[in-house]
């Protein structure tokens, strides 16, 4: 199995994950249980991951953290809005 398979696999998963998270708050509208620091800090992390994805040329990366940082921006932006 070569290198940018597993990438893909690995970004598709991680990614896939934060789906349930972020439905279920648009749903609901339910951030009680979300902590604002951790996804402040989340956020820019995944947003420093993509800059090294970027400079690496690592699409896998690229990708899974252009997604991963849309989702939790999204639960970010809730739970600022619905906290």
């Amino acid at each position: 199995m070569n290198d940018a398979l597993i990438g893909y696999f690995a970004a598709f998963c991680t990614t896939l994950a934060f789906l349930p998270q972020v439905l279920h708050i648009i749903k609901h509208r339910d951030t009680a249980g979300i902590s604002v620091f951790m996804y402040c800090i989340f956020v820019f992390g995944v947003a420093l991951w993509l800059v090294y994805g970027i400079m690496l040329g690592n699409w896998p990366m690229i990708i899974a953290n252009v997604i991963t940082l849309i989702l939790s921006s999204i639960v970010l932006v809730l739970k600022l809005k619905h906290g």
